[in-house]
């Protein structure tokens, strides 16, 4: 008999704020490749970025709760939330194999800038090993202006690697942290349980 593969797309990113620049992504993902299912899953302590100027993984777990509810094919994982110190994609990657097994095909949804700096990310290599890779595409983006030592790196998996378009991302995280901050309106930039969550917990008006 015949393995049926498992398609299950992993969008992975810090989201602070989620917003529908993401949600475009993983659902542009999930019809284009086929994938059952997509997993939400917010970063614990990222190694990128200085843990003082990012929110509470409490915060974002739960915005991202939030903002996927209304989708059937959307979930989110506390893998990363859970573990403790720095949490790196590739051991997110080697739990998430292990927990659905060999007949599911992983496939990493992230921003196309990131998967550009993948080669400084741990283990990247082993990261094309765990997972196939797609990487969500800004209004002008063009792999053309990719250094070519990136480029080489990248066509050694070209089954391994796919880009898709996303007018969506647009939207950016940082702007619209800074839009809370001055007082400007989110609106339609995140989905609105997300929008009365920040001002709930008055998330963004000051420096964290």
């Amino acid at each position: 008999m015949t393995q049926v593969i498992r398609k299950l797309g992993i969008m992975g990113g810090t989201f602070d704020p989620v917003h529908y620049g993401h949600l475009v992504a993983a659902e542009g993902a999930r019809r284009e490749f086929g994938l059952d299912r997509v997993i939400f899953l917010p970063s614990g302590t990222p190694p990128h970025k200085d843990p003082r100027e990012v929110t509470s993984a409490e915060h974002r777990y739960m915005m991202t709760v939030l903002a996927t509810l209304s989708n059937p094919y959307f979930d989110v994982s506390r893998v990363d939330i859970d573990r403790e110190g720095v949490t790196y994609t590739v051991d997110s990657l080697r739990i998430l194999h292990e927990q659905y097994g060999d007949s599911t095909e992983l496939y990493f949804i992230t921003g196309a800038d990131a998967i550009l700096e993948i080669v400084s990310w741990k283990q990247p290599d082993k990261l094309l090993e765990l997972a196939q890779f797609i990487g969500a595409t800004r209004p002008g983006f063009s792999l053309d202006r990719v250094p070519k030592p990136m480029q080489e790196w990248l066509n050694k998996y070209p089954q391994r690697v796919h880009f898709i378009r996303v007018p969506a991302l647009a939207i950016s995280s940082t702007d619209i942290r800074e839009r809370v901050k001055a007082g400007d309106s989110i609106r339609y930039l995140v989905p609105e349980p997300v929008e009365h969550y920040i001002r709930r917990h008055n998330l963004y008006r000051q420096s964290i």
